[in-house]
């Protein structure tokens, strides 16, 4: 018996199958979903854990895949030198904190213990160490024959391969079976990992049972893994993949939606479980057998994640980030107090010559303010950029289209494109239009790819291309279509639209009926706190990206929409609330729009800050007028909001005009087209009175929300279940992205490669990635992004919101457990109290 057999005893590994399950359904929820390229959206990268504290997931992220979420000491003390972080905001947070063992008793010696580095850094890569980790340690340190990054590649390789959208010419033969069995029907015949040193690779994984969930049992038992690390170790396995791992979750995520399940992400566990138990079957010698026997025995005896004395540099880092949010929730706080405390000129009953509905989006906070600045008496609103609407919009030529609505809801309408006033001959005429574009596209790529053409493609035909590639780096012209377009000429394309009216498309029900509209149109009008004072022209306006090269272009559209543009739901809200049968039911409902009020569908582009008015052959004669106003006010909000943003994108002097903004649009090699949603921080809840005027630089998603007109509180449920929520999806995004983009970011744009249209690498090889490049978040000096979790502020009673608290357990465990910082708003906004959980508020 070998002196590994001799170390401490370790706990039986757990074999029984319900509590395998458990632990494998405990992994795979902690896996945070990854939408693919085409809709990418912003996903909290901590989902799977918000149903404990932040700290205790600090603590568990260090303790099983040994990588930080929070921003390295010296970010901090920088932010102590600079002031952002000051005294009394060390103080609050050392009384906001529990008592911990080894933390530091006061503010001198919190001080003292931000100018020292931590210790926890020079730890191990991981705690709960796998397989692969063990003989990389083994091999001491040698890199280049790191087992854990051939494993990934190798994986990684496959995944590819597998999930491909479309990218690859050839496709996998055996994509048509469940993951595992394809995996291990190649790797039966792959020498790939013999060859790289990995012996009896192929006889250890056909020796493992066909069944993912058994493999992963066996492999458990055979591995000796303590029954207390078993959900450790499988989380641990499924961190190592941690891309492709998302986007298997994404496939559960949707197929739950639409009420239906998927396993992908099981048996994509169990290959990552066999990868390990080949790499331990091909190392018999005792020096791997005594590290592994040292590796669990390690695992048995690791603290609990609440245990965070265990981890003293940990209690000083969670103190610094609390104190950094403390800083800057006080500065929000008295800039509210100090803007509701000013006095208010009276409100003239005089009739807005326009509403203007905007996203929430933070993007849209400084487009508002610019607009209320071109247009003093304009009335500007906030609102989910989705506009109430939850359809799946098909494009002409198309049998299935995309969800325009959040991710957490499932479309309920499906909405068609069409050519307005169009005959059916005319119809089939664009129809082939398209099918020919789209047809002729695919020939010439496939003539570009195919195994002889390509040689000999780029020397017969390149030059040919040189006037397009020197027009596409100056930036007079776009490298590739507007994509709205896609080969309809202009007169065409401005008649393209929803078609509303009710038909089967490909078997599928489209379009609403009368009873339909009416119910919808009711429900987003008081959604939106506009029930009464309407302007003759209200614009709807969704918003867009325009960018070019850029593989996350759909992270930069609407999140309310899916990743997708809102065009389709303002153009759809706008002609439903233009209808006039929908006009006479919301008349009977006791809801009266004035006759010659008029909605517009507009869309803003946060890239260029132009606005496009949609279906202007629609408006009235009579609006003419009002029209040729609007857009001349939006003309020199543009302007404005553009002269704000070019300070953000470090534009200055003679170069800082509009068309050096506009030009950024169409440049293949910007890196950074726009900040996106950089720098959110906030979302208030509130009439709109309680921010007009307040310059909040676009780091606030403004939701205008009228609690007087709320008596039954559906709409402020709404708010705290669905804008809330994905606003903090998007908040928790860019924090994970900043405080360590390596793990919860997507790395260096410039050395994206996109693989199977679904995702991209960092280079040519490793894990796909999730989260935001960095330069979404890091203008090359420094970080953009402020890592503060979302602090959301409500104008509504404490006890609605207790209300809604104790009804969602989603909502509870936001707050309670501190990913989000929710605070009441009362007496016009003079008095704002911190909510630490249902029935407990207190003064900020």
């Amino acid at each position: 018996m070998t002196a590994a057999l001799k170390l401490a005893p370790i706990a039986p590994a757990m074999v029984d199958r319900p509590a395998l399950d458990a632990a494998i359904r405990g992994a795979c929820r902690k896996i945070a979903p990854l939408w693919p390229l085409k809709h990418f959206v912003a996903v909290n990268p901590f989902l799977g854990f918000t149903n404990q504290s932040f700290a205790a997931t600090c603590a568990t992220l260090r303790r099983v895949a040994g990588v930080d979420m929070l921003m390295p000491r010296a970010f901090y003390r920088e932010a102590i030198a600079a002031g952002a972080i000051d005294d009394a905001a060390l103080d609050a947070a050392l009384k906001a904190s529990p008592a911990r063992p080894g933390a530091p008793a006061d503010v001198a010696a919190l001080k003292a213990a931000a100018a020292l580095d931590p210790r926890w850094s020079a730890r191990p890569a991981a705690v709960v160490a796998t397989v692969a980790e063990v003989l990389d340690a083994v091999a001491q340190g040698d890199r280049q024959a790191s087992l854990v990054g051939f494993m990934i590649d190798e994986i990684s390789r496959w995944c590819a391969a597998y999930f491909d959208e479309g990218q690859a010419s050839w496709r996998m033969p055996t994509r048509g079976a469940s993951p595992y069995t394809a995996w291990r029907d190649i790797a039966r015949y792959d020498r790939n990992p013999e060859i790289m040193g990995v012996p009896g690779f192929r006889r250890s994984i056909m020796a493992l049972p066909e069944d993912p969930v058994e493999a992963i049992g066996e492999v458990v038992a055979k591995l000796g893994i303590p029954s207390r690390a078993v959900e450790d170790y499988l989380h641990r396995a499924l961190f190592d993949i941690g891309g492709w791992a998302a986007y298997a979750r994404y496939l559960a995520w949707n197929a739950e939606l639409h009420g239906g399940t998927d396993d992908t992400l099981v048996e994509l566990l169990a290959i990552r479980i066999a990868w390990g138990y080949a790499l331990f079957e091909a190392r018999t010698d005792a020096a791997m057998k005594d590290a592994w026997a040292k590796a669990m025995a390690d695992a048995a005896a690791l603290p609990d994640d609440e245990a965070l004395g265990a981890d003293p540099d940990l209690a000083v880092d969670l103190l610094l980030q609390q104190a950094y949010e403390i800083a800057y929730r006080r500065r929000l706080v008295d800039g509210l107090k100090g803007h509701a405390a000013r006095p208010r000129a009276e409100a003239l009953p005089v009739r807005k010559p326009v509403q203007a509905a905007f996203c929430i989006d933070v993007r849209s906070e400084i487009f508002r303010r610019a607009f209320e600045t071109a247009c003093p008496q304009a009335q500007t609103v906030g609102f989910a950029g989705f506009f109430g609407f939850p359809i799946e919009y098909v494009p002409i030529g198309h049998q299935r289209g995309g969800a325009q609505c959040p991710v957490l809801l499932k479309p309920a309408f499906i909405v068609c494109e069409q050519v307005g006033d169009a005959s059916p001959d005319e119809e089939t005429e664009v129809l082939g239009l398209r099918l020919i574009r789209r047809r002729a596209a695919k020939a010439w790529k496939s003539f570009k790819l195919s195994a002889v053409s390509s040689f000999s493609y780029v020397e017969t035909t390149g030059l040919l291309f040189a006037g397009k590639i020197a027009s596409d780096s100056l930036g007079v012209t776009r490298p590739v279509a507007n994509p709205t377009v896609d080969g309809l000429d202009g007169s065409v394309a401005r008649r393209v639209g929803p078609r509303l009216e009710p038909r089967k498309v490909g078997g599928r029900a489209t379009g609403f009926e009368p009873a339909q509209r009416v119910a919808m149109a009711e429900a987003v009008l008081k959604a939106m706190s506009m029930t009464e004072g309407f302007a003759r022209l209200v614009m709807l306006t969704g918003h867009g990206s325009t960018t070019v090269n850029n593989p996350h272009a759909s992270g930069l559209d609407c999140g309310a929409c899916g990743g997708h543009t809102g065009e389709a739901n303002a153009r759809v809200a706008a002609a439903i609330l233009n209808d006039l049968g929908v006009r006479e039911g919301l008349r009977e409902r006791g809801l009266p729009v004035p006759d010659d009020t008029w909605f517009l569908g507009a869309l803003h582009d946060t890239t260029t800050d132009e606005v496009t008015i949609y279906d202007e052959g629609h408006v009235p004669v009579s609006h003419a007028s009002d029209l040729a106003r609007l857009k001349t006010w939006l003309a020199k909000a543009a302007s404005l909001a553009r002269l704000e943003r070019t300070a953000l994108l470090g534009l200055t002097g003679p170069e800082a005009t509009d068309e050096k903004v506009l030009e950024r649009s169409r440049d293949w090699s910007q890196v950074r087209p726009e900040w996106g949603l950089a720098g959110n921080a906030a979302f208030i809840a509130a009439p709109r009175e309680r921010t007009q005027g307040l310059d909040l630089g676009g780091r606030a998603f403004l939701h205008d929300y009228d609690h007087g007109k709320d008596t039954s509180q559906g709409v402020l449920e709404l708010i705290m279940t669905a804008p809330m929520v994905v606003a903090s999806w998007i908040n928790l995004q860019y924090y994970g992205s900043t405080v360590n983009n390596r793990a919860f970011g997507s790395g260096n744009k410039v050395l994206h490669n996109v693989v199977g249209q679904l995702g991209v690498l960092e280079g040519n090889a490793g894990d796909l990635k999730v989260g935001l490049p960095l330069q979404s978040v890091h203008d090359g000096e420094r970080f953009v992004h402020e890592p503060l979790r979302l602090n959301v502020f409500i104008e509504a009673g404490e006890a609605a919101m207790d209300a809604v608290i104790t009804k969602h357990a989603s909502v509870r465990e936001l707050i309670e457990n501190e990913w989000i910082h929710l605070h009441s708003l009362s007496d016009e906004g003079r008095t704002i109290r911190r909510c630490h959980g249902a029935g407990d508020w207190r003064d900020s």
